[in-house]
Protein backbone atom coordinates (compact mmCIF):
# COMPACT_ATOMS: atom_id res chain seq x y z
CA UNK A 1 0.00 0.00 0.00
CA UNK A 2 1.20 3.49 -0.87
CA UNK A 3 1.11 6.30 1.71
CA UNK A 4 2.08 9.93 1.42
CA UNK A 5 4.43 10.93 4.24
CA UNK A 6 5.85 14.41 4.82
CA UNK A 7 7.95 15.94 7.56
CA UNK A 8 10.18 18.95 8.26
CA UNK A 9 13.94 18.85 8.71
CA UNK A 10 15.55 21.05 11.36
CA UNK A 11 19.31 21.07 11.17
CA UNK A 12 21.57 21.25 14.19
CA UNK A 13 23.50 24.52 14.05
CA UNK A 14 27.15 24.69 15.03
CA UNK A 15 27.19 25.44 18.81
CA UNK A 16 30.97 25.81 19.05
CA UNK A 17 33.36 28.74 18.63
CA UNK A 18 35.06 27.19 15.60
CA UNK A 19 33.82 27.56 12.01
CA UNK A 20 32.70 24.64 9.87
CA UNK A 21 33.11 25.08 6.09
CA UNK A 22 32.36 22.39 3.49
CA UNK A 23 32.92 22.24 -0.26
CA UNK A 24 30.62 20.16 -2.42
CA UNK A 25 30.23 19.25 -6.07
CA UNK A 26 30.27 16.39 -8.53
CA UNK A 27 33.47 14.46 -9.17
CA UNK A 28 35.67 16.60 -11.39
CA UNK A 29 34.16 19.88 -10.20
CA UNK A 30 37.42 21.04 -8.63
CA UNK A 31 36.08 21.05 -5.07
CA UNK A 32 39.07 19.13 -3.68
CA UNK A 33 41.48 21.59 -5.28
CA UNK A 34 39.52 24.54 -3.94
CA UNK A 35 39.26 23.02 -0.45
CA UNK A 36 43.05 22.72 -0.28
CA UNK A 37 43.56 26.24 -1.65
CA UNK A 38 41.16 27.64 0.95
CA UNK A 39 42.83 25.74 3.78
CA UNK A 40 46.28 26.98 2.71
CA UNK A 41 45.01 30.56 2.35
CA UNK A 42 43.56 30.58 5.85
CA UNK A 43 46.69 29.03 7.36
CA UNK A 44 48.84 31.69 5.73
CA UNK A 45 46.57 34.29 7.33
CA UNK A 46 47.21 32.92 10.79
CA UNK A 47 44.07 30.81 11.21
CA UNK A 48 44.05 27.45 12.93
CA UNK A 49 42.76 25.13 10.25
CA UNK A 50 41.91 21.43 10.09
CA UNK A 51 41.61 20.09 6.55
CA UNK A 52 39.59 16.90 6.23
CA UNK A 53 37.43 15.00 3.76
CA UNK A 54 34.51 12.61 3.51
CA UNK A 55 34.20 9.75 3.14
CA UNK A 56 37.25 9.10 5.27
CA UNK A 57 39.75 6.45 4.28
CA UNK A 58 40.03 5.05 7.77
CA UNK A 59 39.07 1.50 8.76
CA UNK A 60 36.72 -0.09 9.33
CA UNK A 61 34.07 1.96 7.45
CA UNK A 62 35.86 4.57 5.37
CA UNK A 63 38.16 2.18 3.57
CA UNK A 64 35.23 -0.17 2.89
CA UNK A 65 33.35 2.68 1.17
CA UNK A 66 36.33 3.41 -1.08
CA UNK A 67 36.67 -0.26 -1.95
CA UNK A 68 33.00 -0.33 -3.00
CA UNK A 69 33.11 2.78 -5.21
CA UNK A 70 36.36 1.56 -6.77
CA UNK A 71 34.70 -1.75 -7.64
CA UNK A 72 36.86 -3.86 -5.32
CA UNK A 73 33.90 -4.92 -3.14
CA UNK A 74 30.41 -5.65 -4.44
CA UNK A 75 27.52 -4.61 -2.18
CA UNK A 76 24.00 -3.32 -2.90
CA UNK A 77 24.03 0.44 -3.57
CA UNK A 78 21.47 1.13 -0.84
CA UNK A 79 23.96 -0.15 1.74
CA UNK A 80 26.29 2.72 0.85
CA UNK A 81 23.97 5.25 2.50
CA UNK A 82 24.21 3.45 5.83
CA UNK A 83 27.97 3.17 5.50
CA UNK A 84 28.27 6.87 4.65
CA UNK A 85 26.17 7.74 7.68
CA UNK A 86 28.28 5.60 10.00
CA UNK A 87 31.52 7.00 8.58
CA UNK A 88 30.26 10.58 8.99
CA UNK A 89 29.19 9.96 12.58
CA UNK A 90 32.68 8.70 13.41
CA UNK A 91 34.25 11.62 11.54
CA UNK A 92 32.01 14.16 13.25
CA UNK A 93 32.74 12.89 16.76
CA UNK A 94 36.47 12.26 16.34
CA UNK A 95 37.57 15.08 14.01
CA UNK A 96 35.00 17.80 13.35
CA UNK A 97 33.48 18.48 16.77
CA UNK A 98 36.77 18.35 18.74
CA UNK A 99 38.32 20.89 16.35
CA UNK A 100 35.28 23.18 16.48
CA UNK A 101 35.31 23.05 20.29
CA UNK A 102 38.92 24.26 20.18
CA UNK A 103 37.92 27.21 17.99
CA UNK A 104 39.56 25.89 14.84
CA UNK A 105 38.29 26.21 11.28
CA UNK A 106 37.23 22.95 9.66
CA UNK A 107 37.62 22.81 5.88
CA UNK A 108 35.86 19.65 4.72
CA UNK A 109 36.01 18.19 1.23
CA UNK A 110 32.37 17.00 1.21
CA UNK A 111 29.89 16.60 4.07
CA UNK A 112 26.44 15.00 4.45
CA UNK A 113 24.98 16.97 1.50
CA UNK A 114 26.81 14.52 -0.77
CA UNK A 115 24.66 11.69 0.49
CA UNK A 116 21.53 13.35 -0.87
CA UNK A 117 22.90 14.04 -4.36
CA UNK A 118 24.51 10.63 -4.70
CA UNK A 119 21.69 8.86 -2.87
CA UNK A 120 19.15 10.20 -5.35
CA UNK A 121 21.21 8.66 -8.14
CA UNK A 122 21.44 5.31 -6.34
CA UNK A 123 17.66 5.31 -5.93
CA UNK A 124 17.23 6.04 -9.64
CA UNK A 125 19.58 3.19 -10.50
CA UNK A 126 17.32 0.82 -8.56
CA UNK A 127 13.88 2.08 -9.57
CA UNK A 128 14.22 4.25 -12.67
CA UNK A 129 13.58 7.97 -13.09
CA UNK A 130 12.11 9.71 -10.04
CA UNK A 131 9.23 12.17 -10.15
CA UNK A 132 9.31 15.27 -7.96
CA UNK A 133 7.41 13.65 -5.07
CA UNK A 134 9.71 10.63 -5.08
CA UNK A 135 12.74 12.93 -5.16
CA UNK A 136 11.50 14.80 -2.09
CA UNK A 137 10.81 11.60 -0.18
CA UNK A 138 14.20 10.13 -1.05
CA UNK A 139 15.89 13.35 0.06
CA UNK A 140 13.95 13.45 3.31
CA UNK A 141 14.71 9.82 4.08
CA UNK A 142 18.44 10.43 3.58
CA UNK A 143 18.48 13.72 5.49
CA UNK A 144 16.62 12.09 8.38
CA UNK A 145 19.83 10.17 9.09
CA UNK A 146 21.70 13.45 9.43
CA UNK A 147 19.29 15.86 11.11
CA UNK A 148 21.27 15.67 14.38
CA UNK A 149 24.57 16.23 12.60
CA UNK A 150 26.04 19.74 12.72
CA UNK A 151 25.28 21.55 9.47
CA UNK A 152 28.29 23.47 8.10
CA UNK A 153 28.26 27.22 8.75
CA UNK A 154 28.68 27.63 5.01
CA UNK A 155 28.75 25.11 2.16
CA UNK A 156 30.21 26.08 -1.20
CA UNK A 157 28.72 24.11 -4.10
CA UNK A 158 31.26 24.22 -6.93
CA UNK A 159 28.96 23.95 -9.93
CA UNK A 160 30.18 22.63 -13.29
CA UNK A 161 28.57 20.80 -16.18
CA UNK A 162 28.94 17.05 -16.35
CA UNK A 163 30.78 17.43 -19.69
CA UNK A 164 33.49 19.61 -18.15
CA UNK A 165 33.74 17.28 -15.15
CA UNK A 166 34.32 14.27 -17.42
CA UNK A 167 37.04 16.11 -19.35
CA UNK A 168 38.81 16.96 -16.10
CA UNK A 169 38.50 13.42 -14.76
CA UNK A 170 39.95 11.99 -17.98
CA UNK A 171 43.14 13.96 -17.36
CA UNK A 172 43.59 12.59 -13.84
CA UNK A 173 45.98 9.71 -13.28
CA UNK A 174 43.66 7.56 -11.21
CA UNK A 175 41.37 4.58 -11.55
CA UNK A 176 37.87 5.42 -12.74
CA UNK A 177 35.29 5.06 -9.96
CA UNK A 178 31.68 3.90 -10.02
CA UNK A 179 30.10 7.37 -10.16
CA UNK A 180 32.43 8.80 -12.81
CA UNK A 181 30.36 8.43 -15.98
CA UNK A 182 28.65 11.18 -17.96
CA UNK A 183 25.12 9.94 -17.23
CA UNK A 184 25.74 9.40 -13.53
CA UNK A 185 27.38 12.81 -13.12
CA UNK A 186 24.45 14.42 -14.94
CA UNK A 187 21.98 12.93 -12.45
CA UNK A 188 24.18 13.73 -9.43
CA UNK A 189 24.46 17.33 -10.63
CA UNK A 190 20.66 17.49 -10.83
CA UNK A 191 20.59 16.38 -7.20
CA UNK A 192 23.01 19.12 -6.18
CA UNK A 193 21.07 21.74 -8.15
CA UNK A 194 17.89 20.67 -6.34
CA UNK A 195 19.65 20.95 -2.97
CA UNK A 196 20.98 24.41 -3.82
CA UNK A 197 17.44 25.59 -4.59
CA UNK A 198 15.81 23.98 -1.54
CA UNK A 199 18.52 24.93 0.96
CA UNK A 200 19.71 28.25 -0.42
CA UNK A 201 20.48 29.63 3.05
CA UNK A 202 22.91 26.81 3.75
CA UNK A 203 24.42 26.33 0.28
CA UNK A 204 26.31 28.98 -1.72
CA UNK A 205 26.70 28.28 -5.43
CA UNK A 206 30.05 29.09 -7.05
CA UNK A 207 30.72 28.92 -10.79
CA UNK A 208 33.35 26.18 -10.99
CA UNK A 209 33.87 26.61 -14.74
CA UNK A 210 35.96 29.74 -14.24
CA UNK A 211 39.73 29.52 -13.75
CA UNK A 212 41.08 27.97 -10.55
CA UNK A 213 42.21 31.42 -9.39
CA UNK A 214 38.85 33.06 -10.09
CA UNK A 215 36.95 30.33 -8.24
CA UNK A 216 39.29 30.63 -5.25
CA UNK A 217 38.82 34.40 -5.15
CA UNK A 218 35.04 34.03 -5.27
CA UNK A 219 35.09 31.58 -2.36
CA UNK A 220 37.26 33.88 -0.24
CA UNK A 221 35.00 36.83 -1.09
CA UNK A 222 31.99 34.96 0.28
CA UNK A 223 33.62 33.69 3.46
CA UNK A 224 31.50 34.32 6.58
CA UNK A 225 34.26 36.29 8.34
Amino acid sequence: MKYHVGFDIEFRKNPYKGIYIALEGIDGSGKSTQAKILADYLKKNGKKVVFTKEPTQKPPVGDLIHNIIQGKVNLPLVSLQYLFSADREIHLKTVVEPALKEGKIIISDRCFWSSVAYGILDKMENSGKLNNEDLILVSQSILSMYHQFIVPDITFYIKVSEEIAIKRLSKMNKKKEYYETLEKLKNIKAGYDWLARKFSKEITVVDGEKSVEEVAQEIVRQMPF
